[in-house]
């Protein structure tokens, strides 16, 4: 059998359609009720920090980056991510928030937001965001609204509603 490396790639449009056949796979139709999607589904994520994985031919994971406004400060929110789940718990949601991040940084953003496990996230640079300091459209659990500082005090004084970010500026 060939050894098949994992390649963590910048998405590109034609990518679309298999990365929507694995959001249907991994989350199901629930996808949709869920508060980040609402923001998402209103925005175009930045090709430019989503990164896809294969392993060969084969689309095994995806990252996106949305960007939104929390009060009047720009900043991104990370997902979905997700990945096939023969190929979890391998280092690949990893390596694709790692190379999501890199990018955003050398592209001048300053913050990350996302709704997810601090656990599995806190690894690689998200904290809890106080609570009431942001305020997301809709229902979610508040200890699992995170954020994560490109730059050292970006965060510092920030706060308000999260909302699609239209000036499409970062």
């Amino acid at each position: 059998m060939t050894d098949l490396s994992l390649l963590i790639l910048s998405e590109q449009a034609d990518d679309g359609p298999a990365i929507e056949r694995l959001y249907e796979r991994t989350f199901g139709p629930g996808r949709f009720a869920r508060t980040a999607y609402r923001l998402r589904e209103v925005m175009e994520h930045r090709r430019e920090y989503s990164f896809t994985a294969r392993i060969g031919t084969l689309l095994v994971g995806s990252v996106r980056l949305t960007p939104v406004l929390i009060g009047d400060t720009p900043a991104l929110l990370l997902g979905p991510l997700t990945i096939e789940p023969p190929f979890r718990s391998r280092g690949i949601g990893r390596a694709l928030i790692e190379a999501s991040l890199k990018a955003a940084r050398e592209g001048g953003v300053k913050l990350v937001l996302l709704v997810g496990d601090e656990p599995y996230y806190g690894r690689m640079g998200f904290e809890k965001v106080p609570h009431k300091r942001v305020e997301l459209p809709g229902p979610v659990d508040r200890d699992r609204v995170l954020i994560a500082e490109l730059v050292p005090g970006a965060f510092e004084g920030v706060e308000g509603p999260v909302r699609p970010d239209w000036s499409g500026e970062r």
